[in-house]
């Protein structure tokens, strides 16, 4: 009797237990869902090399983030000693793209030197710099030979390339996919873009980012991170890779045909970059819990 009722209790127990906690990638799915448009992620922890994939490989538009596989190339051709990264240079008021970029504000005929117009690029996500910084490198085309080179098959520059007419009127400046997005920052923190120099300078740029207003804003600000972010009508995308204390993780959210197509703060676009970075650090960071504090949205 004591044998049959001790089986029972452990009978009992066990169908008492807790159901199993939803994995990451069941948690990131089942956020995915309620979005309004088409939405890409990719996730990878560098320790483990565990990954999650939700449409990491189908091919959207980048928005800003063609500024990375831009500077990657120029620094290539830094690299190869075809450029000087500290080379003057004189900015003319025609290279001026429409908007509000820094460079556009220079006077006609202001001297700048290459790595600060590489800087702008990068850090205030200048189009006037970029597409600077995209003809120093050689061009669309000369920038799309290199991502091929390195073995980048879905990642190029459309805008101001002969040939990618198409590609350009369907992804705009450029196209990429979250997978190779990531790929780029993991190569650069490996060493293994162009060479080790190469990569620890595309790791110095991405570093100093201004716009830490989404996936950046739902991280403490004493961790250390690379990103990038790109925004257009209906497609907002960030990648970011995180030095986290039990070890580094990569990610990328990328959206496309956005039914949310506003500027605000509460674009639901932006709202998935900050709830997918807090929910990955959640994940990868558990021993600290961050919640950014109250009236941080004076700052964003």
């Amino acid at each position: 009797m004591i044998r049959r009722r001790g089986a029972l209790l452990l009978l009992c127990l066990g169908a008492c237990q807790a159901p199993p906690a939803p994995s990451l990638h069941d948690r990131l799915a089942e956020r995915l869902a309620t979005f309004r448009g088409d939405v890409g992620v990719y996730v990878r922890d560098l320790t483990t090399g565990a990954e999650v994939d939700l449409r990491a490989d189908q091919t959207f538009p980048t928005a800003s983030l063609v500024k990375v596989p831009i500077l990657a190339a120029l620094l290539a051709r830094v690299d190869r000693g075809e450029l000087d990264w500290h080379a003057p240079l004189t900015y003319t008021a025609d290279r001026r793209y429409p908007g509000e970029d820094l460079l556009g504000a220079f006077a006609d005929g202001a001297g700048v030197s290459l790595d600060k117009v590489a800087m702008l690029s990068i850090t205030t996500s200048d189009n006037t710099a970029a597409l600077w910084c995209q003809e120093l490198a050689g061009g669309g085309a000369a920038i799309n030979d290199w991502l091929a080179s390195e073995g980048f098959a879905a990642t190029r520059v459309n805008s101001r390339t002969p040939g990618r007419e198409a590609a350009q009127a369907e992804f705009g400046w450029g196209q990429t996919t979250p997978r190779e997005m990531c790929e780029l920052l993991v190569r650069a923190c490996d060493g293994r873009l162009t060479s080790p120099a190469a990569s620890d300078e595309l790791q110095r740029c991405l570093a100093r980012v201004y716009w830490d207003g989404e996936a950046l804003a739902a991280l403490p600000p004493w961790v250390h991170t690379l990103s990038k972010q790109g925004a257009v009508s209906d497609s907002r995308s960030e990648v970011v890779l995180v030095h986290a204390p039990r070890g580094s993780y990569v990610f990328c959210v990328i959206t496309d045909e956005q039914q949310d197509r506003s500027w605000e703060h509460d674009n639901e676009g932006f709202v998935l970059l900050r709830e997918v970075s807090a929910l990955l650090w959640r994940h990868f960071a558990p021993d600290h819990p961050y919640t950014p504090p109250p009236g941080a949205e004076r700052f964003r």
